[in-house]
């Protein structure tokens, strides 16, 4: 057996996946995507911040914010 992952483009498509799993073709399994992409922000963006003091940090949104005006 072997898994895919499918991006669904046309809604239609959902029809024909399920009448595939009415003739035993295929089986469907539901995942918590967003359990999953949680964990995938964390890793993707893990160390891409550096630690700033408090300062640091009111500095840079003073100029940002002054910027704008």
């Amino acid at each position: 057996m072997k898994t895919l992952t499918i991006d669904i483009i046309n809604e239609k498509a959902i029809k024909l996946i399920q009448d595939m799993e009415l003739m035993k073709l295929i089986s469907i399994r539901k995942e918590n995507t967003q359990q999953k992409e949680s964990v995938e922000w964390a890793t993707k963006y893990k160390g891409a911040m550096q630690k700033q003091s408090l300062d640091e940090v009111e500095k840079e949104l003073n100029d940002l914010r002054s910027s704008w005006e």
